[in-house]
């Protein structure tokens, strides 16, 4: 095998055996989708679905100083996160520019896991490795000591039950714990990208063949299916979730993408961007540039990336996701535009498909919410 040929997740050849269309994603050959990617994505929404995520990188920061280290390397105020607990945040350069959004998990007093996206794992662990500089802290790359399987949809709590003895009750919205499931020793996150209840299950890449069959026998009265990337897509978009390389980049900020929240300038000590992102948050304070937005298809016709936003003959945004959307019955997409054209139910505002201004309602995300 040539060195730029894909890599295979553990369960490459399940996939395959269930007749998967697979796809080079972010260096990884994943499965798109097994059947219909619609029915995939409904799936999710009324019962539940099964995903192949061990794309994803895992790295681990551990030492006296870990907590530290994280507060300087990260936007977010990591110290604070309490053992079990887990938080979104984003690693930017020192401009402020995102290099990528993260979710961390306090595993120990002293241990963490850092999840990056596939795409960006090589520099997030190149740049925390950097940043550990005068840190008593070591930073290890731990992409191929784990597998991640995740369970979506309503019924995941219940099929998760009957497959473990971990109190999945007390287990709240962003934390994980160390338990069993199927007799495999898994981090159990209460996690996930596509607007529903679920989990994310960390394990060994030996047990995940194991994982899968159970979970499969355990979700077929509920309806569970397994499900590719392309679902995952349309489930994270009607959930408003941005996603890294479209909504955020390195040439914007948290700010820009409408996430200042998740930058904690009130934490201890010096952190990287901290000038930069200080100044973001003024201008956006004051007169933000663009503002990302929600647009509804009055029509059949779906945008995609690069797509330009006009009003009038005027260009006034971009589009950086849109798909058809299953829930809605329309296409729906995730832009950036002006601020004078963001508000809810602007007029007049369309997007440039191919020469065609087609009309577009200008919504607040999330076009999706689950009923608790």
């Amino acid at each position: 095998m040539s060195s730029n040929a894909p890599r295979r997740t553990a369960l490459d050849a399940l996939h395959r055996s269930l007749g998967a269309t697979m796809t080079d994603f972010a260096g990884w050959d994943m499965p798109l989708r097994y059947g219909s990617e619609r029915d995939e994505h409904v799936a999710v929404r009324t019962r539940a679905g099964l995903f192949d995520l061990s794309h994803m990188g895992e790295i681990t920061v551990t030492g006296p100083q870990a907590a530290a280290l994280l507060n300087h390397a990260l936007v977010g105020n990591i110290a604070s996160v309490g053992v079990g607990r887990a938080r979104y945040t984003m690693i930017c350069r020192a401009d402020g520019g995102i290099l990528d959004d993260l979710i961390v998990y306090r595993l120990a007093e002293t241990e963490y896991m850092v999840v990056a996206n596939a795409s960006n794992a090589e520099v997030v662990l190149g740049a925390l490795t950097e940043r550990a500089g005068g840190f008593d802290a070591e930073v290890r790359d731990d992409r191929d000591a784990y597998a991640l399987l995740a369970v979506q949809g309503p019924e995941s709590p219940g099929i998760l039950k009957s497959l473990t003895d971990a109190d999945l009750d007390g287990l709240k919205y962003y934390a994980g714990l160390p338990g069993t499931v199927a007799g495999v020793p898994a981090l159990i996150a209460r996690t996930g990208y596509t607007g529903e209840d679920g989990f994310e299950l960390f394990v060994a890449p030996s047990d995940a063949e194991k994982l899968w069959q159970a979970l499969t026998e355990a979700g077929a009265p509920a309806g569970l299916v397994p499900c590719g990337l392309s679902c995952r897509d349309t489930l994270r978009l009607e959930a408003g979730m941005p996603l890294y390389g479209h909504e955020l980049t390195t040439s914007l900020t948290p700010f820009d993408a409408g996430l200042g929240r998740v930058v904690k300038f009130e934490k201890e000590g010096d952190f990287v961007g901290r000038e930069a992102l200080e100044a973001a948050a003024e201008r956006a304070a004051a007169n933000p540039p663009r503002v990302l937005v929600g647009l509804v298809a009055e029509g059949r016709r779906v945008p995609r990336a690069g797509f330009a936003v006009v009003t009038g003959g005027t260009v006034v945004g971009e589009v950086t996701s849109g798909a058809p959307s299953p829930t809605l019955g329309r296409p729906i997409a995730m832009a950036y535009v002006d601020a004078a054209h963001a508000a809810p139910g602007t007029p007049g505002v369309g997007v440039d498909i191919r020469g065609s201004h087609e009309p577009y309602e200008v919504v607040a995300l999330p076009f999706y919410k689950r009923q608790k």
